[in-house]
Formats: C-alpha cells, sequence, structure tokens
C-alpha cells in the first residue's frame, strides 16, 4: 500500500479526486486535493495497477506519477493551518465579517489556542479592544514585510 500523485488538468483536482472515490475500488482506500497543490491529486491505493485502470474512465485525470510516497510527505497537507498564522501584533488589517466588517484595526494580541485575534478599531473615538476569529480579518499591512 502506498500514496500515488495523480496528474490532473488544472482546477479538475476535486472532480478527479470525487471520480475515484466514487468508483468504490476495494484496493482504493482514500483520495486527498489539497488546496496549495495544483494540478495533481493524492491516492492512497494497494498499488498503482489498480489507480491506472480507475484512470483510463475518468476524464481530467492525466497520468500517474511515478513512484510512490510516503505519508510523512503529505501529513502536512491533512493537518488545517490555523487562520491566525502570519499574523503578527502590530499587522494593520480589516474586518471582512461581523459587525465592524469594513472597519480597520490593529493586531493588539493574538490567541493562536483559540484561534482569536483583539484588535484595536483605528476609527473608534475611544480605543476599545475587539476580539475576532482569524477568519474575520484580512492583513493589509504587516511589520515584517
Amino acid at each position: 500500500m502506498g500514496i500515488y500523485a495523480v496528474k490532473t488538468t488544472a482546477s479538475q483536482e476535486q472532480t478527479v479526486a470525487d471520480m475515484i472515490i466514487n468508483r468504490e475500488e476495494a484496493e482504493i482506500h482514500a483520495a486527498l486535493a489539497p488546496d496549495s497543490l495544483t494540478s495533481y491529486v493524492m491516492v492512497e491505493a494497494d498499488g498503482n495497477a489498480v489507480l491506472e485502470r480507475v484512470l483510463e474512465d475518468i476524464p481530467h485525470a492525466r497520468s500517474i506519477v511515478p513512484g510512490k510516497s510516503d505519508i510523512s510527505e503529505v501529513e502536512h497537507f491533512l493537518s488545517p493551518k490555523p487562520d491566525v498564522e502570519g499574523i503578527a501584533e502590530g499587522d494593520i488589517v480589516e474586518l471582512i465579517a461581523g459587525p465592524f466588517k469594513g472597519e480597520k484595526a490593529q493586531v493588539q494580541r493574538i490567541d493562536e489556542g483559540k484561534d482569536q485575534v483583539t484588535v484595536e478599531l483605528y476609527e473608534a473615538t475611544v480605543p476599545i479592544p475587539v476580539t475576532v476569529r482569524g477568519d474575520q480579518i484580512r492583513v493589509l499591512d504587516s511589520d515584517e514585510r
């Protein structure tokens, strides 16, 4: 058993992964189409012979990359990265959701465990710290860049 990379047409990765899994082959265990990996689908299978047979009938599946991968090579695709990753204290952000949508703010504190950021709104006459989820902000200007 191993993990094989299947070359696909660009932007068709999820479609190919879905079609491979929908075939319900006993020798194919999983298919993964990570957003960060363009034109490839990772497939866990007992061998590449079954994969070659299945791919003959699947449009947008181009070929199998020679050789197989180990789970350690694809592990980083399996765990989601926190939304607050890449945000630093002092960054200028825009709130993209919630009651303060469209407001600009400065990051005061980051709680990676809860995936939350405490910001201070710019336009407020009295500085009030507001805690929002990491997916509700977009970094506009960073001190680190």
